[in-house]
């Protein structure tokens, strides 16, 4: 029997040290390479953050499992207590200067989620979850928004680049479909901060694919406990480990949300 309040007070101080690293590395001199692209980059912080959150856990919860952006002791998510981490979700803005980069840990038990944290230490955001229990933003809860009108909605929509090359024909059918029915179109380049700005209702949706479950598991949490609505972008129930999302404040947005995603797939552009 996993104590998730146990696990939850633990990480949450876990998660407030290694910010204080994100926010020492901010403006310093980075060493950064790259991995699967030359847009897919990682520096030393993203490893040293990771390596810390993961030692600190193992010293209180040795059995429990991780996957993680930088190392994982697992590959698959079992149904082992097993902790989903993203130590810079934003390297890109990181290594640029830009202050939307944020530490993301998501706990899943028996292939549930029960615990989600997005912490921005530059902008002092901290964005948690527990299952059953809403969400919150500094202590505070928050809620999504009561848009359920595609043409009246603020929309996140982002691609990953690492992935361009072979749905570069795809976003840009997506992206003029979208900007035809939205109110408008914001992209941040962290998927975690884009799923709490749902969250917290400042958008009111949000859709991304070819990501991975330390992107989107902690944010995707938070918003289902903001009482929003979480499911893939084929309009299917949300997997965690399905790569594809769509976060919105209702079900009805969400269901817009992806038939206009799935007419723009079905044409070719002119």
């Amino acid at each position: 029997m996993v104590d998730v309040e146990h696990c939850y007070s633990v990480v949450l101080q876990i998660v407030k040290s290694a910010g204080t690293v994100l926010a020492e590395g901010f403006m310093k001199t980075k060493n950064v390479t790259t991995k699967t692209s030359s847009s897919d980059l990682v520096t030393e912080y993203d490893k040293r953050i990771e390596s810390l959150i993961i030692n600190d856990i193992l010293q209180k919860f040795p059995t429990h499992k991780f996957i993680g952006e930088e190392t994982a002791s697992t590959e698959d998510l079992t149904n082992d207590p097993t902790w989903m981490i993203d130590p810079i979700d934003g390297t890109n803005n990181f290594v640029h200067g830009d202050e939307n980069c944020v530490i993301s840990i998501a706990l899943a038990v028996n292939k549930i989620l029960e615990i989600g944290i997005v912490y921005s230490p530059l902008k002092d955001q901290l964005f948690s979850a527990k299952k059953g229990n809403g969400s919150w933003l500094n202590g505070k809860p928050i809620h999504v928004s009561d848009v359920t009108d595609i043409k009246q909605s603020l929309l996140g929509f982002e691609v990953s680049l690492a992935s361009i090359p072979k749905i570069k024909e795809t976003f840009l059918r997506r992206l003029a479909a979208i900007v035809s029915e939205a109110h408008g179109i914001r992209a941040i380049g962290t998927c975690a901060l884009s799923l709490c700005y749902v969250a917290q209702g400042a958008w009111d949706a949000y859709q991304v694919d070819f990501l991975y479950c330390w992107d989107y598991a902690a944010g995707a949490l938070i918003v289902q406990e903001a009482g929003g609505t979480v499911i893939s972008t084929d309009g299917s129930p949300f997997e965690i480990m399905k790569q594809r999302i769509i976060a919105a404040s209702s079900k009805q947005l969400a269901d817009q949300l992806v038939t206009v995603l799935r007419q723009a797939d079905s044409t070719h552009l002119g």
